[in-house]
């Protein structure tokens, strides 16, 4: 039974910074394409930061310089680590596995995902 888990989030207000981690378990963690997304209030789901079974990075341009992926094959985790955070960084954030083992912005590329872990960040 494949699941994602996020934890991590909060709330901080904006130049603080919060880590966010997704365990994921039931199938081989190694051989996907893991992402994180994330969907504010009336927006759709956007994606923050992908990371390719082969350990190929890429992240969004609004957070580019503020958000670090780290993917421990190991653990079967991928971490989130963001600095300098924004009000418009907002959001619920969630974890993806991809269908292969690579990655794309697509939502469609995404069979499963976490439940959602909540970041506030006030001005």
């Amino acid at each position: 039974q494949v699941q994602l888990r996020e934890f991590g989030g909060g709330s901080v207000q904006a130049g603080g910074s919060l880590s966010l981690s997704c365990a994921a378990s039931g199938y081989n963690v190694n051989a996907y394409c893991m992402a994180w997304f994330r969907q504010a209030p009336g927006k759709e789901l956007e994606w923050v930061g992908l990371v390719s079974a082969r350990g190929t990075k890429s992240y969004i341009d609004s957070v580019k310089g503020r958000f670090t992926l780290s993917r421990d094959n190991a653990k079967d985790t991928l971490d989130l680590e963001m600095n300098n955070l924004k009000p418009e960084d907002t959001a619920k954030y969630y974890c993806g596995k991809g269908i292969d083992e690579w990655c794309t912005s697509d939502t469609r590329h995404y069979n499963y995902w976490g439940q959602g872990t909540q970041v506030t960040v006030s001005s």
